[in-house]
């Protein structure tokens, strides 16, 4: 019998109040805090520098996944306007059906999941931060290429004055948001239907594979910020790199990476478009860019703790995302048959399980300011 309904013959009833102290977490003490801190500070280093590897007996006696679990939270809100839910279907797999084609990768359930993760990713990698731009009081700003609109609803909750909007091909952000924060189906690579010098701020993440002509979207950014407004783009440069001569030279995901990337070119997008956004920004006019470089490991060999959680995370992206990444671009750009894709993956598969393998690919986190 559930102990919320009354029984006569119980005894008295430990007040509320009571049980609700002894089944509440307990707090960090200042030493757990402290330590967290610390370490944070010191994963911020070693991905701007070199990340020490964890030696092969810690690794053994830490396991795997033992302490390391997903950054969800709750979000006060309200609900989302109806959209359009219309979706098309391909290889087993689900895509957007607003503008069908121009993004190559699933917007289903096992994907909406894995970039929840690269989220969670991106922001630990980067110290807990949702952007580097030094904005100041953003009243106005969007999020191109929103995904699940997770960045768009921290972002709402962390500046309750400003009005969020995320856009996206796919409808798939959650029905209920913070009351500051909306979603539309839109895409970035179309017109902006906002008047230009609107938005304080314009964020745009992991948005390489997706946008066929970034130089367009940068110039509507460029032209829809208000002087003096900000343009921040985090992207992954995807090259798997390792610093200590670990990664032998037939790694299965350098290949692998290979052909995405050919795919990717016949069909328009850069998937390398990290290392030019830098330039690209300045030739768009943007003054005051800046570019962090940050090295995210694939698996769990960092020693540092922060670092061992990010790499953690990044190896289930990668993992999770094997197939849906491979699917457009191998068949429709390479023209390799889905039953050809699947015989090829299970090599890469064991390649990125590999812990004595070091890699890691580096996060670029470039911003720009419209000139006042």
């Amino acid at each position: 019998m559930s102990s919320f309904i009354p029984n006569p013959t119980a005894q008295a009833q430990t007040p509320a109040s009571t049980e609700a102290t002894r089944l509440a977490p307990a707090l960090p003490t200042a030493e757990e805090v402290q330590e967290r801190a610390e370490d944070v500070s010191e994963a911020a280093v070693q991905a701007a520098s070199v990340i020490a590897a964890e030696s092969d007996t810690a690794s053994q006696r830490s396991g795997a996944f033992s302490n390391y679990g997903s950054d969800a939270g709750s979000r006060a809100s309200t609900s989302l306007a109806s959209s359009v839910r219309d979706y098309a279907f391909e290889n087993g797999r689900r895509y957007h059906k607003f503008r069908e084609g121009a993004y190559l990768f699933p917007n289903d359930e096992p994907e909406q999941d894995r970039e929840d993760m690269k989220h969670a990713m991106a922001v630990s990698v980067m110290g807990d931060k949702l952007h580097f731009a030094p904005i100041q009081n953003p009243q106005q700003v969007i999020d191109l290429g929103t995904g699940t609109g997770i960045w768009a609803i921290e972002f709402a909750d962390a500046y309750p004055s400003a009005n969020v909007l995320g856009i996206d091909l796919s409808p798939i952000q959650p029905s209920w948001v913070p009351p500051n924060c909306r979603f539309v189906v839109d895409d970035a690579e179309s017109e902006w239907l906002h008047p230009k010098d609107y938005f304080d701020f314009v964020h745009a993440r992991h948005t390489a594979q997706a946008f066929k002509n970034y130089d367009m979207v940068l110039k509507r950014a460029y032209n829809h910020l208000k002087p003096g407004g900000w343009m921040e783009c985090q992207e992954m440069h995807h090259l798997a790199q390792c610093d200590d001569g670990s990664m032998p030279d037939d790694y299965k995901l350098t290949g692998y990476l290979g052909y995405i990337q050919k795919g990717l070119a016949v069909l328009g997008p850069d998937l390398q478009a990290a290392l030019k956004l830098a330039d690209k920004l300045r030739a768009t006019g943007f003054v005051n860019v800046e570019e962090r470089v940050l090295k995210v490991p694939i698996g769990s060999w960092a020693r540092n703790k922060t670092l061992k959680k990010i790499g953690l995370y990044f190896q289930a992206v990668l993992m999770d995302g094997l197939q849906g990444i491979a699917l457009g671009p191998m068949c429709r750009g390479l023209g390799w048959s889905p039953e050809e894709v699947e015989v090829f993956l299970p090599s890469v598969r064991e390649d990125l399980k590999n812990k004595s393998i070091h890699s890691y690919f580096t996060l670029h986190v470039i911003y720009g300011q419209k000139p006042a």
